[in-house]
Parts: structure tokens; C-alpha cells; sequence
């Protein structure tokens, strides 16, 4: 997990700007080694499956902060691309075995965003389960803080 550089802490910090008070809760790229099998891969072509599984790594950064999630794609030529968290609608955590022997998981999160209806966070190298509680918390407290409220309906056929 990388930690926010000192201008992007000095500008959550700041109280001016739309970001104000803002922290970050996980900023990092995808696992270069997320499972066993990627391991074995790795062990087996002596290293050099490693390389597009870098390329592939370096393609994306996911920041998570308590306002918003930023998903930053591209090596190259970059795509940013900010889902507003009170637009979360659920969660579900994904960890197979292979993935937490390596210490890694995935996060899905179905939103209300038009362009974005899911968000898929793969090969994240942390306490997935913890970001989990994290995000769920931070999304409440933005949904009571913009007055947003969900309607859960069933239709009868």
C-alpha cells in the first residue's frame, strides 16, 4: 500500500476546496503476486510472467478516501475516473483461498452512478474485510450527510 504524496495530503488537509477534511483510507495498485497460481505461473516461466503482470499492476491505482473512490487507469495515456461514495449502494468482498493465502482480495460495489453501475476493485493487497467496514462506515456517514435516503421495493407480478 503506497501513502498519499505530501502536495495530495497537504490538499485533503486544506480547508478550502471540495475536498476539505477529506482523508485517505487506502491509496495502492494491484497486487503484482495476488494468488498462488500466480506464483507458481511466476516460478515456472523463471520470473517472466512477471512482467505483463507488472504492466498489467502499474495499469491502475485505486485511492479510497472518505468522500469518493478514484480509479486511475493507464500506464501511458491516464483515465480518471471518481465515484462519489453516497452513491454506493452494496458491497460484497471477495476472497478466494488462493488470494488470502497471498494477503489479498477483491471489493465489488454496486452504485446508483450512471456511468460506473459496478465497481470492481481486484488484487487489493490489504485487510480487505477492514476496508470493507471502513467504506461501509465512510458511505453512511456521506449519505447522512447529504440527506440521501434509499427506498428498497419489492414489485408484485
Amino acid at each position: 500500500m503506497s501513502t498519499p504524496t505530501e502536495a495530495e495530503r497537504a490538499a485533503l488537509a486544506s480547508g478550502d476546496g471540495d475536498h476539505a477534511g477529506e482523508t485517505v483510507l487506502f491509496e495502492g495498485r494491484r497486487a503484482l503476486v495476488p494468488s498462488v497460481s500466480v506464483l507458481l505461473l511466476a516460478i515456472l516461466t523463471l520470473g517472466v510472467w512477471l512482467l505483463p503482470r507488472w504492466w498489467h499492476r502499474a495499469s491502475k491505482l485505486y485511492r479510497v478516501t472518505t468522500r469518493r473512490i478514484v480509479v486511475e487507469t493507464g500506464v501511458l495515456s491516464k483515465r480518471l475516473e471518481q465515484i462519489d461514495l453516497y452513491r454506493i449502494a452494496d458491497y460484497t468482498v471477495d476472497r478466494p483461498f488462493l488470494q488470502r493465502v497471498m494477503g489479498t482480495g477483491n471489493l465489488l460495489l454496486k452504485t446508483f452512478d450512471k456511468s460506473t453501475p459496478e465497481l470492481h476493485l481486484h488484487d487489493i493487497k490489504t485487510d480487505v474485510v477492514a476496508l470493507y467496514e471502513k467504506l461501509r462506515v465512510a458511505t453512511e456517514a456521506e449519505k447522512a450527510k447529504r440527506g440521501v435516503r434509499m427506498i428498497d421495493y419489492e414489485s408484485r407480478a
